[in-house]
């Protein structure tokens, strides 16, 4: 409460002297934004105090949305709002190093994990096509030497349309098998031509499983081939060291995409688009007119396909900050003991867990397909949770993903019993 009422007051102080602000930062305030360059921090900082430097989803970042909606700056350019424009430099740095990545690599903030794949999926289409003469950029796609894809059989929908949206289309992907658990099999990968594009996962969606990143990153870039991650939510495991190992080699990679709004709890309408190859990302989305005047600096809407943008930067920063390094690795370990514990209670009651519970992803069966509908239908109705479907391997289950900051030991309980209650009311 102390944050929204900082938030509130600095943004009405905000509005109710705007008349008599600058149009342009000054000098000293300008200045001021070096303070934003720090590393990111170990420990927690009381959301308030977040709120009263730079002015979810965490507190801090519900705040940091406000004032950031007071300021309505438009972040596509330097000159229209420096401060979002150095905070999103900060704060990619601080992604990089959660991530365990060139901290010399490229980024930028879009709407969501979507976006960020087809982000990335462009900057590598121009890298891949210049490396055998083509420029994409003026030339399109018409023609041009043809690019192999390959993913596994448990792509995420979001890669496969953002892998339509860059021109690639479905017919020249080519699919790995994978195993029980939904990760690619490092024993089938095919042979791949020059200049291949590979796309693997971390976290699947329904199990939470990683593929083999090292293998597959080794194989590929053997055949110089461009490896892309979808890690939505899963990237965030490297947080905890506790879970770190789940994503070593991923690394190795050449870009990467994530949400920012699932794990880290920032608001909705953030996700996080990263490139080994800078120019390669910068080449795939500059835009230039002639009443467009860059500076010399990274500009925010040359990383992205965006112009016009508001200040997620700020909202990012304000959940990372809030958080820090211990914060970050708590929500992660936390939420994964939530899905342990819910799939030990499954069990428990003779209930069918379908997946290894390896981050906080769970897959429960309750017998037959009709079932196991009726009973998420009754515990949808019912309230005290919400637990949506999915088809796992032909099996219909049930899905709990455990992501929420404010999820409790006594959320779990109370949301447990509930699930048990309507299973066996259900009869199952």
């Amino acid at each position: 409460m102390e944050a929204l009422r900082v938030a509130e007051e600095r943004s009405r102080a905000y509005l109710r002297d705007l008349a008599n602000r600058s149009v342009y930062p000054r000098e000293s305030a300008l200045a001021a934004l070096a303070q934003f360059h720090e590393p990111f921090p170990d420990q927690r900082c009381h959301p308030a105090d977040v709120v009263r430097i730079i002015g979810g989803a965490l507190p801090a970042t519900l705040a940091a949305s406000w004032l950031a909606s007071a300021w309505d700056q438009n972040s596509a350019f330097r000159i229209m709002s420096p401060v979002v424009a150095e905070i999103e430099e900060v704060v990619l740095r601080w992604v990089c190093e959660i991530f365990g990545i060139p901290d010399d690599s490229e980024g930028g903030i879009v709407t969501c994990a979507t976006a960020a794949n087809f982000t990335a999926l462009a900057a590598a289409r121009h890298a891949l096509l210049a490396r055998s003469g083509w420029n994409v950029a003026e030339d399109g796609m018409f023609a041009a030497p043809p690019i192999e894809v390959v993913v596994g059989d448990e792509v995420h929908a979001s890669v496969l349309k953002a892998l339509n949206l860059a021109g690639f289309g479905q017919r020249r992907v080519k699919r790995v098998p994978t195993d029980a658990q939904g990760r690619m099999r490092a024993d089938r990968l095919p042979k791949l031509a020059k200049n291949s594009l590979v796309c693997i996962q971390a976290g699947n969606v329904n199990t939470g499983s990683f593929d083999p990143a090292a293998e597959v990153c080794r194989w590929a870039h053997d055949h110089e081939a461009w490896v892309h991650v979808d890690g939505a939510f899963g990237l965030w495991a490297a947080a905890s060291a506790n879970y770190r190992h789940l994503v070593a080699g991923f690394e190795m990679a050449d870009s990467w995409a994530t949400d920012a709004h699932k794990w880290p709890n920032a608001n909705y309408d953030c996700g996080i688009v990263l490139a080994r190859d800078a120019a390669a990302l910068r080449a795939a989305m500059t835009i230039s007119a002639a009443y467009l005047q860059p500076g010399a600096r990274r500009e925010p809407a040359n990383q992205t396909p965006d112009a016009s943008r508001r200040a997620r930067a700020v909202e990012l920063w304000a959940a990372l900050k809030s958080l820090g390094k211990q914060g970050l690795a708590e929500l992660v370990e936390r939420t994964c003991a939530h899905a342990q514990r819910f799939a030990a209670g499954l069990r428990e009651a003779g209930y069918e867990v379908l997946n290894d519970v390896v981050i906080n992803q769970v897959l429960v069966s309750f017998g037959r397909a009709e079932t196991t509908q009726e009973v998420m239908r009754r515990v949808q109705e019912d309230g005290i949770c919400w637990c949506g479907g999915t088809v796992w391997q032909g099996k219909t289950a049930m899905r709990i993903s455990v992501s929420s900051w404010a999820t409790s030991e006594e959320d779990v309980e109370k949301s447990l019993a509930a699930v048990l209650r309507t299973a066996r009311q259900v009869g199952a």
